[in-house]
């Protein structure tokens, strides 16, 4: 009877066991998996997420992949300019703007994401707010700032960003928007471009609201304040060339906005 009692137990053990090395292979598939598909996103153009999910259902995608040479310069700066100004200086977490937000007294009223985040976000996690995703984002984000020049980055990216429905990439934006290649853009189509991102469902680059010609006027003097801060990301030849705004060529695209 003693014997028969103490059975349980082992076999209560034995289980929590199998779970925890079920776990534990679990885990390490994944990781191996991650590091698998970062080595190869370095190097052949990768979809996102919400790409993957339009294909799953059966709905249309629009993507155009270019290398960042065939983007405009002036789309680099303006994404830089409305989503991360410090790009160039982290190391795929901004600490000092995440810092701050956590300890803002009212809650966070903003974001913290940097691009290296959003492109975590978007190659390997799933849309939505959660502290679950953002908490993944950042040691991928660290991940990918460690494996890829700056340049990738950026050039994933803007391959990757929702710019419409079933609308992604730098490319398809350009022609769907303006008609017109990624490489042509002018800044003041940039900037409203960038000033789409945070809701690119509802904002309507080629049919801008006022509060889109707000958002690209505002993108548009950060671009003329970032200086050569957004050089890292720019094209070899652009990053050579500095290319900067000049006060009078500004006030002329804010007329076009």
């Amino acid at each position: 009877m003693t014997q028969m009692a103490d059975n349980p137990a082992p076999r209560r053990g034995s289980l929590v066991g199998r779970i925890v090395r079920a776990l534990t292979r679990l885990a390490l598939v994944l990781a191996i998996v991650f590091a698998a598909l970062l080595l190869l996103y370095r190097f052949v153009p990768p979809p996102s997420t919400l790409m993957l999910g339009r294909w799953l259902t059966f709905r249309t995608v629009e993507r155009d992949w270019v290398p960042l040479s065939q983007i405009s310069p002036y789309l680099i700066r303006a994404v830089i300019a409305s989503e991360d100004q410090r790009f160039c200086s982290h190391k795929g977490v901004d600490w000092g703007e995440l810092n701050a937000v956590l300890q803002d007294e009212d809650g966070p009223s903003r974001g913290a994401s940097t691009l290296t985040m959003q492109t975590a976000k978007n190659l390997f996690l799933w849309p939505g707010r959660s502290y679950l995703r953002k908490g993944l984002e950042l040691p991928i984000a660290l991940a990918i700032d460690l494996a890829w020049p700056k340049r990738r980055v950026i050039e994933v990216y803007l391959n990757i960003a929702e710019w419409g429905d079933g609308v992604f990439g730098a490319e398809a934006a350009a022609q769907r928007h303006f008609g017109k290649p990624a490489s042509r853009l002018t800044p003041a189509e940039a900037a409203r471009l960038a000033g789409a991102l945070p809701n690119p469902i509802l904002r309507n680059p080629s049919r801008p609201s006022r509060a889109l010609q707000a958002a690209a006027g505002r993108v548009q003097r950060r671009m003329n304040q970032l200086g050569p801060l957004a050089n890292c990301a720019l094209p070899a030849a652009s990053a050579a060339q500095a290319p900067f705004f000049p006060l009078h060529g500004l006030a002329r695209a804010r007329m076009s906005v």
